[in-house]
């Protein structure tokens, strides 16, 4: 057993035996779910460990406007996507930003925009990063889809190079909503990329079309190509570079540092936003199950136990993570996430993060030795009142954040 899933094991104990002890004293935990396919995940409630209080958070740039996206150079230096379409390049210490040439045109309506940057594996070697955006239609404007550009970067020239578009999400549509976004490389180097359904009611149910784009993580190759080992699908017409579907606007992506694999975190409505795996060729219900409701309403959208769908591992039906007990339901609207897995932490070390935009904090998620479900969670920070837009681990082993608003912040948690 290694040093982690030692630790998992560990934390896993500790989350089960203070949810025995509190949990019918009503300990305000959260409610979280065990995914199954088919069934009705079970709620648990419980208050996880942990000593926020012995970290500090530290502000490390300011200034940032409507920033989406954090990556991190070798040497420590961070690039930042702003959704109006500015590429920054910060010091290690944040001090300085400067801006980076050759983006490509991006849709900056809505929530459309600039939105993930990820480094290449190869990166040390060819200099590549990947860059997902909203585009607009060169032959109808009124109509955009989430892009990928794949380019060099100069370091020395500040400059993007060799620019190509990779990835396009078909069809296009006349929305500026749910771009979903997020971009992972899986471990042979593949690219997993997020969509969203597009937002507008007309377009939803297309979340479960193979033939088209909505709602779909798709797999590529660096070159644009679908990856090879895509799950098949008995469809006329399905898309190749599909993964997985069903999905609403994922904005949250990362790869589990034990199983390789991908797991997501999507939005609800009016609650219901979810954790899952994101298994090849799975269907995670969007719109026909879901454990949300009509704007303004009490009306369930589809239902939340439909065979053949993939249940979450976990979701929120309030903002505080607290059990819903009747009316209308809340959303946290989750977006970035990353698993923390270095020792500078030793208490968070195997847990998941991830960061809420609605919810305006940030969500620690205790998972079992296996790193398949989720134990107990909690939220923190909430008190700072701000939207996290993405969660990264840097090379320093400290985990930082990203706040969404026209003064938005790079922050560092630490000792």
């Amino acid at each position: 057993m290694t040093t982690l899933s030692r630790f998992l094991w560990a934390s896993a104990g500790v989350a089960v035996m203070v949810s025995i002890a509190l949990g019918a004293c009503g300990g305000g935990g959260g409610t979280l779910s065990v995914g199954v396919t088919g069934a009705a995940a079970p709620l648990i409630t419980g208050v996880p460990v942990t000593s926020p209080a012995l970290l500090v958070v530290k502000e490390v740039a300011t200034g940032l406007v409507n920033p989406w996206s954090l990556a991190f150079l070798p040497d420590g230096r961070m690039l930042i996507t702003q959704r109006s379409g500015g590429l920054l390049l910060l010091a290690a210490d944040g001090k300085t930003s400067m801006p980076i040439a050759g983006v490509p045109p991006v849709e900056n309506a809505g929530q459309g925009g600039l939105l993930d940057v990820v480094l290449d594996p190869d990166f040390a070697s060819n200099q590549r990063i990947y860059l997902s955006f909203a585009e607009r239609d060169v032959a109808n404007a009124a109509l955009s889809g989430t892009a990928v550009a794949q380019a060099q970067l100069n370091l020395a020239t500040l400059a993007l190079t060799n620019v190509r578009i990779i990835f396009r999400q078909s069809p296009k549509v006349q929305s500026t909503g749910h771009f979903g976004s997020r971009l992972v490389f899986d471990a042979k180097g593949y690219l997993w990329v997020t969509t969203g359904d597009r937002q507008l009611s007309s377009q939803r149910g297309y979340s479960q079309d193979l033939t088209r784009g909505n709602g779909k993580v798709m797999r590529i190759t660096t070159d644009g190509a679908p990856a090879p080992g895509n799950p098949g699908f008995n469809a006329a017409g399905a898309q190749a570079g599909i993964w997985s579907y069903g999905h609403r606007n994922v904005q949250g992506a990362a790869r589990h540092p034990l199983t390789g694999e991908l797991w997501t975190s999507d939005h609800g409505p009016q609650g219901g936003d979810e954790v899952n795996r994101n298994l090849a060729g799975g269907n995670y219900g969007w719109p026909l199950a879901s454990y949300g409701q009509e704007y303004g309403t009490t009306t369930p959208v589809g239902t939340s136990n439909l065979v053949g769908t993939e249940q979450p591992l976990t979701y929120w039906e309030t903002l505080d993570g607290s059990p819903w007990t009747g009316g209308s339901k809340s959303s946290i609207a989750p977006s970035g996430m990353a698993f923390y897995t270095g020792d500078g932490i030793a208490e968070w070390k195997g847990n998941l993060f991830v960061g809420a935009l609605s919810g305006a904090a940030l969500w620690r998620l205790v998972l079992d030795a296996e790193g398949k479900a989720v134990l107990s969670r909690e939220r923190l920070y909430a008190s700072r009142n701000q939207r996290i837009r993405d969660v990264r681990q840097g090379p320093d082993g400290w985990l930082y954040l990203l706040t969404d608003s026209v003064d938005g912040k790079v922050l560092r948690i630490q000792r």
